[in-house]
């Protein structure tokens, strides 16, 4: 009986892997250049922790347990609410600012679709400690520093911007009751992922007056804070926001932001700039958001701390590098195939493959060493470099090396080869 893959789960066969972890080595190397340093943790929480954050509706969209002695458990479908525990836990003695990273492995429990699946990896970054919109524009960049390494110009991917403050203000300036916000905020933020009709049905249940709809509406609708500022005065966030552009622009990257109302962010914990970064035609899903949230340590039972973040997931990421044909793992070079004229010498094949590996280089050989011909042609295959040849041909101080390029190849004593390699390694 053959057993398949969990739905919304991926096996990683070498390839796949290959492409994997160039997008998180990428990943990896963009926030240790940015100054983040990387952190983890369990792969499974108390459930109460993700409730804490996001109310008790989560608990459909998460993998819970109940473990032996009762309690329960969730496998983490993100890793923010950790963060707030792991420093929280540690607050006194960390230095701050906090600068973390983590690549966490993460599951939902989800309806597969395409770029959507149940299990994925995702990239955070936070800084802990910095009430100064610098810290956003920081986060920001640092999202757009990774994905201008891999290619990505304005014209591939926007980051659009906007302010949870400003839409604060706004909502009450309009009449929306104070308590109705939370709910709100998911239901703005189903905008542009459902059909006009759908939207405006479900935000006329959400108010009581359907002149609030409209207006709210027209407020997601407008291009720029001059416009905002005619219909509902000037507010608090627009300092930040103007502020926040000036650095993106400063750092060369104002290319590919643009102010966008109708990004709300769903989650009730954000506080201040939000943001989240599409493809620039707008085929696809969000490939990551963050913003400013500054009560959540607090939420867990912290000192009142400000905070700032973003995640990308690996899903849509890499189907639009794949897309672009920007998705190019390195592969390692076999640099040398050691290959020998018959069976007899296969124990020795591998013993010189081995002495290779003990110095650095990559080298395999054949478990079957059958006629040289075959041999050879599996080293080409496997894309060795040079093939190493020992035999009977000539005596067992000497070798020939050939180069898998040109053909050429010669005979060489085994120390002189060996050295010549201590050599070329210093």
């Amino acid at each position: 009986m053959k057993i398949p893959p969990v739905k919304g789960t991926k096996d990683f066969y070498p390839p796949d892997m290959a492409r994997r972890n160039w997008i998180i080595d990428g990943w990896k190397r963009v926030s240790i250049r940015n100054g983040f340093e990387e952190y983890d943790g369990p792969i499974f929480e108390y459930l109460k922790m993700f409730q804490v954050k996001s109310g008790d509706e989560i608990v459909e969209q998460l993998f819970s347990l109940k473990d032996r002695g009762g309690r329960d458990l969730a496998i983490r479908p993100e890793i923010t609410p950790t963060l707030a525990r792991m420093v929280n836990q540690q607050i006194n003695s960390l230095p701050r600012p906090i600068k973390w990273f983590s690549v966490p492995r993460l599951c939902r429990a989800e309806r597969p679709q395409r770029g959507r699946l149940r299990e994925f990896f995702q990239w955070n970054i936070d800084i802990i400690g910095v009430d100064d919109v610098l810290a956003d524009a920081e986060t920001i960049f640092c999202a757009l520093d990774y994905l201008r390494e891999v290619g990505l110009t304005p014209d591939d991917v926007v980051v659009k911007i906007s302010s949870r403050k400003m839409l604060a203000a706004v909502l009450n300036a309009v009449g929306v009751p104070r308590k109705n916000l939370d709910s709100l905020y998911a239901v703005l933020d189903k905008k542009n992922k459902l059909p006009a009709e759908t939207f405006e049905k479900t935000l006329n249940e959400q108010l009581p007056d359907p002149k609030m709809a409209d207006k709210i509406q027209e407020f997601m609708n407008l291009e720029d804070m001059e416009q905002i500022e005619k219909m509902f005065g000037r507010q608090d966030a627009f300092d930040e926001l103007t502020e926040l552009i000036s650095y993106l622009n400063e750092w060369g990257v104002g290319d590919y932001c643009r102010f966008d109302p109708a990004i709300v962010r769903g989650l009730a914990y954000y506080t201040g700039i939000v943001y989240e970064i599409y493809d620039r035609p707008g085929e696809l899903r969000a490939i990551g958001g963050g913003g400013r949230y500054d009560n959540l340590l607090k939420q867990f039972g912290g000192p009142d701390i400000p905070a700032t973040g973003f995640g990308i997931g690996d899903c849509i990421l890499g189907i639009l590098l794949k897309k672009k044909g920007l998705l190019k793992p390195e592969t390692k070079e076999l640099a040398y195939f050691v290959a020998c004229v018959n069976k007899d010498y296969k124990d020795r094949a591998a013993e010189i493959a081995v002495q290779l590996r003990s110095k650095g280089f990559i080298a395999d050989f054949s478990y079957k060493a059958g006629r040289l011909g075959k041999q050879l042609k599996l080293a080409s295959d496997s894309g060795a470099k040079q093939c190493i040849i020992i035999g009977e041909e000539f005596n067992s101080k000497q070798l020939v090396v050939k180069d898998m390029a040109t053909g050429q190849q010669q005979l060489i004593e085994l120390d002189k080869f060996f050295a010549q390699l201590k050599s070329e390694l210093k």
